[in-house]
């Protein structure tokens, strides 16, 4: 059986589920090392902004850049399934898809389903494993390149990178330094595996942590609460959903702050249905 220069075999069809940047970015590592994929599986086009304008994900706009077939499934129904059958890919690659794979579709592949999980597993299970390490307050994250299974996030890990935290980093920076640190692992780890010259780690199950679906309750705070935990919510949420706190019924969203000898200071605002303005400013006007 051919192998090409990647050590990736030659007829080894590899099929991509993944949806946000997040995604792309690991695309792009597997594509710098000429591991792409055959076919990519992401989620429908969702109405947007203001406008609620019918928006593509990233992945499906880099699909399309890159001239690689691309499916955007309602569901994983059985037709669905029966298509991933016949096309008779090898291995499976899921990165941020959102949507859970039942066992049915993880059996498909020879080699199995890979995930990219910005998370040193066992800590961190779940839907938001970068912003949990900043609430958290970690002093170290990482990625792990594991195996799926039927229960979330709890496979075999096959590779694990690690990085500091220095308490200052914001998610949306962190997810991208972790995607390119997760996009160059796997591309490292798929011709291993393929290989069969990994080891697969089953996880130490007691020592799981958890984390949750980011809503937009999940901003708000309390300004002239516990520094630490705003600063954390701030850097957390950076981008989205933001956090913000209520005066008089208005909804006063914070655009920047920072953690100064132990006290978070809130710089600028942007109250609801206004202009951005320097916070100082603002209270001047309550």
């Amino acid at each position: 059986m051919e192998s090409t220069s990647n050590g990736v075999r030659s007829n080894c069809k590899i099929a991509f589920f993944g949806t946000p940047n997040f995604a792309v970015v690991i695309l792009k590592e597997l594509k710098k090392k000429g591991i792409g994929p055959g076919l990519v599986i992401t989620a429908p086009d969702k109405p947007r902004g203001r406008g609620m304008k019918l928006t593509p994900p990233p992945v499906k706009v880099w699909a399309e850049d890159n001239s690689i077939e691309y499916i955007q499934p309602e569901k994983l129904d059985s037709e669905f399934i029966e298509k991933l059958k016949i096309e008779n890919y090898k291995l499976f690659v899921v990165a941020a898809y959102g949507k859970i794979l039942r066992q049915e579709i993880l059996d498909i592949p020879k080699y199995g389903t890979l995930n990219v999980h910005p998370s040193l597993l066992p800590k961190l299970r779940g839907a938001s494993p970068i912003e949990g390490a900043v609430l958290e307050g970690e002093k170290e994250t990482g990625v792990s390149i594991m195996i799926l299974d039927s229960e979330m996030d709890h496979g075999p890990i096959l590779a694990q990178e690690k990085i500091k935290l220095n308490g200052q980093e914001k998610a949306p920076e962190l997810e991208n330094k972790l995607a390119k640190i997760g996009g160059k692992l796997l591309a490292q780890t798929i011709p291993k595996w393929i290989k069969e010259d990994i080891k697969k780690i089953e996880q130490n199950h007691s020592l799981a942590t958890f984390t949750k679906k980011i809503t937009k309750d999940d901003g708000l705070i309390d300004p002239n609460g516990d520094s630490e935990i705003n600063w954390r919510k701030f850097r957390a949420f950076y981008g989205w959903p933001g956090i913000y706190f209520f005066i008089n019924g208005e909804r006063i969203i914070v655009k920047d702050a920072s953690l100064e000898n132990g006290i978070f200071k809130i710089k600028r605002v942007l109250p609801e249905g206004r202009k951005e303005v320097d916070y100082e400013i603002f209270k001047k006007s309550i």
